[in-house]
């Protein structure tokens, strides 16, 4: 082979190198490209699914959730537990109502999946030391449940609260 034909193939192998090079950092880019995208969602709760809240599936889930897991503190018709804006005598709060009398409706679609999922969390989702025996659902309930139980309190609002909530949850999700 003369040095001609090894220095041209010297050179397609440096080209196909610099292809190959050129073709991994790419392929590197997309990857993390991807990383970052879902890593900048790890940790949030999920954003609002716009489940629709007429939806008879989906409120009869909802129900079949909240009478099994809500309705022993909640109360069957959305009431709460008597006197729940006072400290019971262990220092915790009481059940709020989920209906308009409550304050459910004041707070985003991602912060009700939350405080579902998670529990009323101090510092997170309450004031920092606030005592509540919200317990989180996470371990016990799907999110599609969560969100069909939130779709059936929401259902339960007059068009006044459900409006209001709905511009909260816009407001929240334009802050992000």
């Amino acid at each position: 082979m003369s040095e001609r034909q090894r220095a041209s193939e010297a050179g397609a192998g440096a080209r196909l190198n610099l292809g190959t090079r050129v073709f991994l950092g790419a392929v590197a880019l997309a990857v993390l490209g991807v990383a970052w995208t879902v890593g900048g969602y790890l940790g949030r709760a999920p954003a609002p699914t716009g489940i629709d809240r007429t939806d008879g599936a989906t409120l009869a889930l909802g129900r079949k959730v909240y009478d099994a897991h809500c309705v022993a503190c909640h109360g069957k018709d959305l009431e709460g537990e008597p006197n729940w804006r006072e400290k019971k005598p262990s220092g915790r709060m009481p059940a709020p109502p989920h209906d308009d009398s409550g304050h459910t409706w004041h707070h985003p679609d991602a912060v009700l999946f939350g405080i579902t999922k998670e529990g009323l969390v101090p510092g997170k989702y309450a004031p920092p030391g606030y005592q509540s025996d919200m317990p989180g659902f996470g371990s016990v309930l799907s999110d599609d449940e969560i969100w069909a139980v939130l779709a059936f309190i929401a259902s339960r609002w007059s068009e006044r609260a459900r409006g209001r909530q709905a511009t909260v949850t816009r407001q929240a999700e334009a802050g992000r």
